[in-house]
């Protein structure tokens, strides 16, 4: 499926004497099927991710027509068994400016095509901590939180409360597992000795069965501060809250949870971007949109700061120390310039509050203190963006 969606000035004349700027971004996605779950009360809206890039052309044609640019984002949405590299070869073809919406195996092999050598491509999807790792690639760069991110904001909040007592039950999706890996580095990253784990291998119908089986999967935790569910799928997880042995807080995948995004983020202003989003979308801003906004926003600030819309120099300004976007977290949103991550708070919330936003009080970093979340340069082996 393809569409087209432009935004320019209309009846609005730009500045006298500003040159005329042109951008086109390219949005691409693979088309995952949601694996199976025990639940079907979370399909994924038709539209997850390029409603947030939608969203964002708006807002920067919203300034940009004051400045003679014009915006135009073409969408490729890929089956999930067709050939992503031809749709991006072809994307490619049009601009070097590409946000792409895939797994991480697609992101690497969209990225070290030999037509990507000189673009700039934004991932919007992927939290592979690997890709802002050894598997970095300079023409990429990260607006979605990584794993790592999240669980060392999950982490700090432990230590903030002097919760040290932490089981984990991990389901056995791969990306399951992965949250479950990277909690337990960043447990440890913290001072915080990881608790007992247990897998989730259960094919019941938990629905019917979470108020007899969960006590008993969890009796073996004995007392503990909180429990920790690596349920990234979101299959069982649901069925874990208030069905535990021992009455105790829930965290990680459900229960109070690390994100990128959520609805229940109202305050620095991000209740006006919520309302808008509703307002285009009709339902509620999820993580994948605001990463996708965020990449368009972030191109739409390099465009109006250098007055180019080359991939090389809008590269070079996003990654430089004068770049800054805001982004209704309470912080001005950077770019980390060794490995392409964008440094941004984490809201930990429940589904009917923000709870807290890390980085939290006391954690301190002598560049930043979003540093102290997420791969820090002396931990990254990232060496793709070296000097």
């Amino acid at each position: 499926m393809r569409f087209v969606l432009t935004a320019l000035a209309f009846c609005v004349l730009p500045l006298a004497g500003a040159a005329q700027t042109d951008a086109r971004i390219h949005y691409l996605q693979r088309a995952v099927p949601p694996p199976p779950t025990l639940s079907d009360l979370d399909t994924p809206p038709g539209d997850l991710g390029v409603a947030g890039a939608r969203l964002a052309i708006d807002d920067n044609a919203t300034t940009g027509r004051f400045l003679g640019q014009s915006y135009a984002l073409d969408a490729t949405r890929v089956a999930a068994d067709a050939d992503l590299a031809a749709a991006a070869r072809a994307a490619l073809a049009g601009t070097d400016l590409l946000i792409l919406d895939a797994p991480a195996d697609d992101v690497l092999a969209v990225a070290d095509l030999p037509e990507a050598r000189g673009a700039l491509i934004f991932n919007v999807a992927a939290p592979d901590t690997n890709l802002r790792d050894a598997d970095c690639r300079a023409n990429l760069l990260h607006t979605l939180p990584s794993t790592q991110m999240r669980t060392d904001a999950l982490a700090q909040f432990f230590v903030l409360k002097k919760w040290t007592d932490l089981p984990m039950i991990a389901g056995g999706h791969a990306s399951d597992q992965a949250f479950a890996a990277s909690m337990e580095r960043s447990l440890a990253k913290y001072g915080l000795k990881p608790g007992p784990r247990k897998e989730w291998r259960f094919d019941a119908n938990m629905r019917r069965n979470a108020s007899a089986e969960v006590p008993l999967f969890t009796q073996g935790f004995g007392r503990y501060d909180a429990l920790i569910v690596a349920d990234e799928i979101h299959d069982f997880g649901r069925y874990i809250l208030y069905n535990t042995w021992e009455p105790r807080p829930v965290t990680g995948s459900e229960g109070l949870t690390p994100v990128g995004w959520d609805r229940v983020v109202e305050q620095w202003g991000a209740a006006q971007l919520q309302n808008r989003f509703t307002d285009l979308a009709a339902r509620a801003m999820q993580p994948r949109d605001y990463a996708a906004w965020a990449a368009i926003r972030t191109l739409g600030e390099a465009v109006t700061r250098t007055g180019a819309t080359d991939a090389a120099t809008l590269r070079a300004y996003i990654l430089s120390p004068d770049f800054e976007l805001g982004g209704f977290l309470g912080r001005p949103l950077t770019f980390r310039a060794w490995n392409g991550q964008m440094r941004q708070p984490i809201p930990l919330v429940h589904p009917r509050a923000l709870v807290a936003q890390a980085p939290l009080d006391g954690f301190l970093h002598p560049v930043t203190e979003l540093d102290t979340i997420g791969l820090d340069a002396p931990e990254s082996r990232c060496e793709a963006f070296a000097p």
